[in-house]
């Protein structure tokens, strides 16, 4: 089924499914206090990732969005993943869609000149985690975090990624 798995660039066309996947993951399955009128991203997808210099890009099988990952740029050579997010029967290494979407989203970095991701969780998505540190996130204190990392409200987990490219400095 890897092979029937494409990712693809998301504009606004296809916000109501990225909020599909999205919504019930955060507050059914993980029981994370959060409404749609706190992510308004989810409703511009084109302002808010795509215009700054950023990226959306999902998973589909079968013509069904199945998962999502963004990054916002956020200046200084730097960017922010925001909504990693996988449908549960869509997880794990068979298929590999968190992976193919990582691994999407750091061709466009190494493209874009992007050299350090940071990234914001909450404490229950512990297997995202994981996942963030078998792919060389380094975990680290909110006081590290740059100033100009936009922090969302709910987090309390926080990675950063140092990226060198074959090639780069």
């Amino acid at each position: 089924m890897t092979e029937e798995i494409s990712i693809q660039s998301l504009d606004n066309r296809y916000s109501h499914q990225a909020i599909d996947v999205i919504l019930p993951i955060q507050q059914v399955e993980f029981g994370v206090a959060v409404t749609l009128e706190q992510q308004p991203d989810l409703l511009d997808i084109e302002s808010f990732y795509l215009a700054p210099g950023g990226g959306f890009w999902g998973a589909f099988h079968q013509g069904r969005l199945v998962g999502t990952i963004a990054l916002v740029s956020i200046g200084h050579h730097a960017g922010a993943i925001r909504k990693m997010f996988v449908r549960k029967e869509y997880r794990g290494k068979e298929l590999s869609v968190a992976q193919r979407l990582l691994d999407t989203l750091l061709a466009y970095c190494k493209d874009h000149g992007i050299t350090d991701l940071y990234l914001g969780t909450v404490d229950v998505f512990r297997a995202a985690h994981r996942f963030y540190e078998r792919n060389g996130f380094l975990r680290i204190v909110r006081g590290d975090l740059p100033d100009y990392f936009p922090r969302m409200i709910p987090d309390t987990i926080f990675y950063h990624l140092p990226l060198v490219f074959p090639g780069s400095k």
